[in-house]
């Protein structure tokens, strides 16, 4: 479940924290952090993958921007160089958008799960 994360520079962990939370479906598992590859460095964001042994990635504004997404934002484009990074890195890599973005404080989310390959049925 890659949960992509759009931050205001100097967000603090229990920012990121309480902005995931608020959004993860119940249960969740196999978790990552994707954003911004300047977010990734952020220490707040960082801390907060580190807190719950999340990974982390960061991916460059051009790969973020080249990612189809429902919700673009000029603002964003114009301060970061993408109009999406929330739902641009979670749905970085393929998947269902499950969670569209969502703004809380100074963090915005957006939740996208990998559909799993059916298994064949036995003969």
């Amino acid at each position: 479940m890659n949960v992509g994360i759009g931050a205001r520079p100097g967000v603090t962990a229990e920012e990121v924290l309480a902005a995931v939370d608020a959004v993860l479906p119940a249960g969740a598992t196999g978790v990552r952090l994707v954003t911004l590859d300047a977010r990734a460095a952020e220490p707040g964001i960082v801390a907060a993958a580190a807190a719950r042994n999340w990974p982390l990635t960061g991916h460059p504004a051009e790969v973020l921007a080249a990612v189809p997404v429902a919700t673009v934002s000029a603002r964003v484009a114009a301060a970061v160089g993408t109009p999406s990074v929330a739902e641009a890195a979670a749905l970085l890599g393929g998947g269902t958008l499950v969670v569209g973005r969502t703004v809380h404080g100074r963090v915005t989310v957006a939740v996208a799960v990998r559909e799993l390959a059916s298994a064949p049925e036995a003969q």
